[in-house]
């Protein structure tokens, strides 16, 4: 008889996630601290802007100036606190979880590849010309795909405050995809003038989300397998 032994090893740390998001902290904070014109200057400067990269030509130029790093760069600039809030929250939410199974390095490489797929499809979709496009919405949006596309049926544990006490509970993962969706739309109205995160970045985001999980899935399986003593 064969009897598998789990592994005793300790769980690997799990710092891509914590990483992230005290860089999405630390650059708006950095931001806000500047004068209003060198703000501007910053989110000119760093951030994606519409209606370009539609030729080959474009494309090449801008390997050749740089400025395709924008897409990734945009990923940590955001307009206010409640643009920057609303993207931390989910994060924290479906990062660990999302972290814990696939490995820190494959994490970041959905954040950041994610995010800037998302990015050029607003750059792409976007009609107007020059429009800035910030946020790390479409790279969270790509976080929410591969958890779902990963565990579909799962519960995700969330702190709700009751007056003065704060209750654990848990929730199915669509729901909170329901409201993290919800939230995309009211930002969508009520959100800053200056600045736009499109709706084709955040599908664009999530369905790249779902396809990096579905390609990468037999890898995290044997991932979990080693992890468990396998």
């Amino acid at each position: 008889m064969f009897i598998a032994i789990p592994s005793r090893q300790k769980p690997p740390l799990r710092w891509a996630t914590p990483l992230l998001f005290a860089g999405l902290w630390l650059c708006f904070t950095w931001g806000t601290l500047l004068p209003a014109s060198e703000q501007h200057a910053l989110l000119l400067e760093w951030g994606a802007l519409s209606g370009g990269l539609t030729t080959p030509l474009a494309w090449r130029e801008a390997l050749a100036d740089g400025n395709l790093v924008r897409l990734v760069s945009a990923l940590f600039l955001h307009a206010d606190w409640a643009h920057l809030l609303g993207n931390l929250v989910f994060l924290l939410i479906f990062g660990l979880p999302a972290e814990r199974a696939m490995g820190p390095w494959r994490f970041m490489l959905l954040f950041l590849l994610g995010g800037a797929v998302a990015n050029l499809a607003a750059v792409l979709a976007i009609s107007t010309p020059d429009r800035l496009i910030i946020g790390a919405s479409g790279a969270v949006s790509a976080l929410i795909g591969a958890y779902l596309a990963l565990f579909p049926g799962a519960r995700l544990g969330v702190v709700v405050p009751l007056g003065l006490f704060l209750q654990f509970v848990k929730m199915p993962a669509p729901l909170l995809i329901s409201v993290w969706a919800l939230l995309q739309i009211v930002f969508t109205y009520i959100g800053p003038a200056f600045g736009a995160v499109a709706w084709s970045a955040h599908v664009a985001g999530f369905a790249f989300g779902g396809a990096f999980a579905l390609i990468a899935r037999a890898g995290i399986a044997r991932r979990l397998r080693r992890r468990r003593g396998y």
